[in-house]
């Protein structure tokens, strides 16, 4: 791609250079004026076989000759580049780089996921449940394909790499999810992406716990370590299988629908501010009952009062069925 590309550029450089050489070199030969000096140069480099505007003189002659040989030979090299280009596909490509570009150059606060593993996807999963805006990062070339059939708006290249990440839109980014499978990796997605967006949430995969500090001071706000998760799962379904079962119906009901959700009280009605949890009646409203709320500080109070004040900068958290949590969505 980089290749073809360049010889595009090529190309370009060397028409200009022509007709740059051939206007300056008319105006020190014959003595034309800039606009008959360009003039010559166009006609001849064109070949179209108009008169010349004086007569030449021989050394005129050799230089016009000259300025033939080059331009057919350029005229060559440009037709083979671009048939090369066009019979490749890379044109093709080229542009639907550039509609990808255009897309996420307009989302502001939408998740990152870079590696489309079997950790990556079912992070997409549960993003796409919630309507989440987002843009994949995948290194394989064979995936990013797949994931264009999926129509998942995703670039193909390295996400260690800082263009990567920009192409990706991490300077307007709210969060970033890197599930690569080598820690080394992740490490470097992670500092890349805190430097980039200090205000990113960055969420880590880590395979050995020796990586988990590393990640943490990197910069990543949570390490998550899925074989220690999943060991910690079956050993509950063995100790307290009701609880965990009850759970994971919560959690991941089915491959659309959610039992639970967040809300952002800054994104509640301003007449809701300072007001209680009774005030809100959400039960009334939605049928969803409260079971959690977070204040500013990142306190969590779980089953919290009625008469726990809705201050800016708090989080509620909401317990329905799905059908209760979409129309929760609809008004909230």
């Amino acid at each position: 791609m980089k290749l073809l590309e360049s010889k595009i550029n090529t190309t370009l450089f060397l028409v200009i250079t022509i007709i740059s050489t051939g206007t300056i070199g008319y105006i020190f030969l014959s003595g034309y004026t800039f606009v008959d000096a360009l003039y010559m140069t166009v006609i001849t480099v064109t070949t179209v076989g108009f008169g010349e505007v004086q007569p030449f003189t021989p050394q005129e002659k050799i230089f016009t000759i000259f300025l033939i040989l080059s331009s057919i030979t350029v005229f060559g090299y440009g037709v083979s580049s671009f048939s090369e280009y066009l019979v490749s596909g890379k044109l093709f490509e080229h542009f639907k780089h550039r509609k990808v570009e255009k897309r996420i150059s307009q989302l502001k606060g939408h998740t990152i996921v870079c590696g489309y593993g079997r950790n990556g996807k079912q992070a997409i999963l549960k993003l796409k449940n919630y309507n989440t805006d987002l843009v994949v990062v995948e290194n394989d070339k064979e995936m990013s394909e797949l994931l264009d059939s999926e129509e998942l708006l995703n670039i193909n290249g390295d996400a260690t790499l800082d263009e990567t990440l920009l192409n990706a839109g991490i300077m307007n980014a709210a969060n970033l999810i890197t599930a690569l499978p080598s820690d080394a990796n992740n490490l470097f997605v992670v500092l890349t992406a805190s430097q980039l967006n200090k205000n990113c949430k960055i969420i880590s995969r880590a395979s050995n716990e020796t990586s988990y500090s590393k990640l943490k001071i990197a910069g990543a706000n949570n390490v998550i370590m899925p074989d220690k998760l999943g060991g910690d799962h079956m050993a509950s379904l063995v100790t307290t299988p009701d609880v965990i079962e009850f759970v994971d119906r919560l959690t991941i009901e089915g491959e659309t629908t959610a039992n639970l959700e967040e809300i952002d009280v800054n994104d509640l009605p301003k007449k809701y501010i300072g007001k209680t949890i009774l005030d809100l009646d959400l039960r009334k409203q939605t049928g969803c009952t409260v079971i959690g709320f977070r204040n500013p500080n990142k306190d969590y109070v779980i089953n919290p009062e009625a008469d726990s004040v809705l201050i800016r900068g708090s989080h509620l958290i909401v317990l329905g069925r799905p059908e209760q949590i979409v129309k929760l969505r609809e008004l909230f």
